[in-house]
């Protein structure tokens, strides 16, 4: 059984112990923001649809969508948007960027902004998976419980052993459990 754990868990476990590291090092791969701008008028018929809307925020980004390509997704607290007097702000956020749209419903002009993110960004935000999607959320929650499963299987076997094999087995686990509190007590303020 801890063989098969293994080999299913054995990419997961790179990919995150790899990204892990790379966020413990952000200068190993530095790299700046893309950015790309666009100003657009929307139709008076799309500037009454956007007022009539109980959810204006998601007009617009369906309204820009047909002219630029966004990056991101409306997030749980900016659902309806930042609306100030006649202008209305959406944020949107993902692992592969950012877009940011301002509509001012008095003139129907539209201002867009999207910044693509750098692979470091991007390797980040799928590392703590909070902006990733709920798929992507689920794989690393399964690969989670894979983990566990594969450590405590692993240790079972460990302590399965006998004679000064224990013993030892026994000695590492005390030994990593007060060394890891200390380096916690010690290292993290």
């Amino acid at each position: 059984m801890h063989g098969w754990l293994s080999a299913f868990a054995f990419v997961a476990l790179c990919f995150f112990s790899f990204t892990g590291l790379l966020l413990n090092h952000p200068d190993w791969l530095s790299g700046s923001l893309a950015s790309a701008s666009e100003k657009f008028a929307l139709t008076q018929d799309e500037v009454q649809q956007l007022r009539n809307a109980p959810q204006p925020s998601e007009v617009l980004v369906s309204l820009v969508a047909k002219r630029v390509r966004l990056e991101g997704k409306i997030g749980e607290g900016d659902a309806d948007g930042n609306v100030v007097g006649n202008e209305l702000y959406v944020r949107m956020r993902g692992v592969r960027g950012t877009s940011f749209l301002h509509a001012d419903l008095r003139s129907g002009a539209v201002d867009v902004t999207v910044e693509t993110t750098s692979v470091l960004a991007a390797l980040n935000e799928l590392h703590r998976a909070e902006r990733a999607g709920d798929g992507w959320r689920f794989a690393v929650d399964a690969i989670a419980i894979v983990l566990i499963a594969m450590s405590l299987v692993g240790y079972l076997i460990f302590l399965s052993l006998r004679g000064a094999r224990l013993r030892t087995a026994i000695l590492l686990t005390f030994g990593s459990t007060v060394g890891l509190f200390l380096i916690f007590v010690y290292t993290v303020s």
